[in-house]
């Protein structure tokens, strides 16, 4: 396998030569098209404050169908109970913060780096990204953001101060796209978490077929919370 550098050109190499840990290529920059030439070819950056912008494309690939979101009985109730309020697209900025200061365990600092958070309060700007917060008594205790295009959700972060927070955030992020008629919400790398909540593991070249498709759905623009 081959680790590809990119230039200045708005192109990536075929997502399919990736390395085995995901690892596809290295440089370009963070602007808004590159961006979202990544995610259309399903390819994400990520990578610490000391190093190069490095793009992945991991096999296999986490995926949260909306109809399989596993919602417990305790997460029930307490969505039942409505102590917290929820609300889209309030707190873009406030949200990735958070999202960059949690300590996650077996992780040493944050990939979310100054340019990274620049780069996607700009697709927030442009109406690409949003995120979905919870507040307890007025503060933001809990929320996630991510990427929309056609009827795909990039999830690329979440936090919670306060248990159940961020699954609450994402309840209420999955009926949103349901009733939107999205396909699906992409986890990305595969992990403990969000296999728990229903995420399913597939084969890269599996999920590149299902993205094309979703893909061709129109993309719901602009501010989610209006």
């Amino acid at each position: 396998m081959t680790v590809y550098l990119i230039d200045d050109s708005l192109v990536f190499p075929d997502p399919m030569h990736a390395e085995p840990n995901g690892l596809l290529a290295v440089g370009g920059d963070l602007s808004t098209d590159r961006l979202l030439l990544a995610y259309k070819s399903g390819i994400f950056p990520w990578f610490s404050e000391s190093d190069p912008i490095m793009w992945f494309s991991p096999n296999p690939r986490l995926v949260l169908f909306l109809d399989n979101l596993y919602v417990s009985s305790k997460l029930k109730k307490i969505i039942r109970s409505n102590i917290f309020d929820v609300r889209f697209d309030t707190s873009f900025h406030d949200v990735i913060t958070r999202c960059r200061e949690t300590d996650r365990r077996g992780q040493d600092g944050t990939w979310i780096t100054d340019d990274m958070l620049k780069a996607y309060v700009k697709l927030h700007e442009e109406g690409y990204a949003h995120c979905v917060e919870t507040f307890y008594d007025g503060n933001l205790v809990g929320g996630l953001y991510g990427v929309s295009l056609g009827g795909a959700f990039f999830g690329e972060s979440m936090f919670s101060d306060m248990s159940n927070a961020s699954k609450v955030a994402l309840y209420f992020l999955v009926e949103r796209l349901r009733s939107w008629d999205f396909d699906f919400i992409d986890s990305q790398v595969p992990n403990d978490h969000m296999k728990g909540l229903g995420g399913s593991e597939l084969e890269r070249g599996e999920f590149l077929r299902m993205l094309e498709g979703s893909l061709g759905k129109k993309t719901k623009l602009g501010n989610w919370g209006l």
